[in-house]
């Protein structure tokens, strides 16, 4: 396998385990909280606004990681590290 397949097998699994975790942890208890059909819709609709909120914190988070990746790795000696690993 290439790696650009396993990127796309990690970002598929993360994606899948996120989703499993907003149905375990934001949607099932918003729709075991009402006992009317409509509110449990109503709910489960709401809480799309909670997953789409995730998104784009995750998104927001990411993008900010990547703009400043150089910072980040001078930050930890990550750069010095590696090339002393590669030229030393």
């Amino acid at each position: 396998m290439d790696s650009l397949t396993v990127t796309y097998i990690v970002l598929g699994a993360a994606g899948l385990a996120g989703l499993a975790c907003y149905g375990v942890l934001i949607l099932a208890p918003a729709w075991t909280a009402y006992g009317r059909t409509w509110e449990r819709f109503a709910a489960a609709i709401l809480s799309l606004f909670v997953l789409a909120a995730f998104v784009g914190a995750g998104v927001g988070v990411g993008l900010i990681i990547v703009y400043y990746w150089d910072q980040i790795m001078d930050l930890f000696g990550i750069q010095a590290m590696i090339s002393a690993l590669t030229f030393g």
